[in-house]
């Protein structure tokens, strides 16, 4: 099967399965989902959304962040992996923000240069509050697809290219969103039947199989 029919297949059954997939993480504007999404790194979404209620509560706007001290922003995040260096982040963060005018804007450079913001963060925002077509991957969409046989991709930047080839543009946001959704309800990384796999059961190949087999028995 070509990886276009593939991903054809696979779209339909996430779009069966997820048809409106929600922005897994609470915020209410441009600003705050990049505040949100910069701290999801090595962080569950559940984790990040019981952390932003109080932070937001106290900061919801670059001025308002600008004003805390990275102490002050540590308090309200320490829960979260890595925040010494995410409240340092969002601290220069609200001062590049503020320096160039104070507004979230959806422009790639731009994003890409505030701290704490890479491609995959930016992707999603301009996706999720924007409405740009951007296909965000992260590791565990970088695993996904090449399980799938969708991207034999080294790389994020890789996969995100092989994915944006097969899948419509329309259809990005959502399904970045889907592959998602359906890797933590369906589809872990270790310890997974392939076989079995709604997904994995006809679209992994059996050397693949194989392999994921003899890595979860060591």
């Amino acid at each position: 099967m070509k990886r276009a029919e593939k991903a054809d297949r696979i779209g339909e059954i996430l779009e069966d399965l997820y048809p409106n997939p929600p922005v897994p993480l609470d915020h209410t504007d441009p600003y705050t989902l990049v505040v949100a999404v910069a701290l999801s790194a090595q962080t569950t979404d559940k984790k990040v959304n019981e952390v932003t209620k109080g932070l937001f509560a106290v900061a919801d706007t670059p001025e308002k962040m600008a004003a805390l001290s990275p102490d002050e922003i540590l308090s309200h995040i320490k829960q979260l992996g890595l925040a010494p260096t995410k409240a340092r982040n969002l601290s220069t963060m609200a001062h590049q923000i503020l320096d160039a005018g104070g507004e979230i804007i959806p422009d790639w450079d731009f994003l890409e240069s505030l701290a704490g913001v890479g491609h995959k963060t930016a992707s999603v925002v301009m996706s999720g509050a924007f409405g740009v077509p951007a296909f965000a991957v992260d590791t565990h969409i970088h695993r996904l697809a090449h399980r799938w046989g969708l991207s034999n991709g080294t790389t994020v930047e890789r996969t995100e290219r092989d994915l944006k080839a097969v899948f419509p543009e329309e259809t990005w946001a959502d399904r970045h969103l889907q592959i998602i959704f359906f890797g933590r309800e369906y589809c872990p990384a270790r310890n997974h039947d392939l076989g079995s796999c709604p997904i994995c059961g006809w679209a992994a190949t059996k050397k693949q199989m194989t392999l994921e087999a003899r890595r979860d028995k060591r």
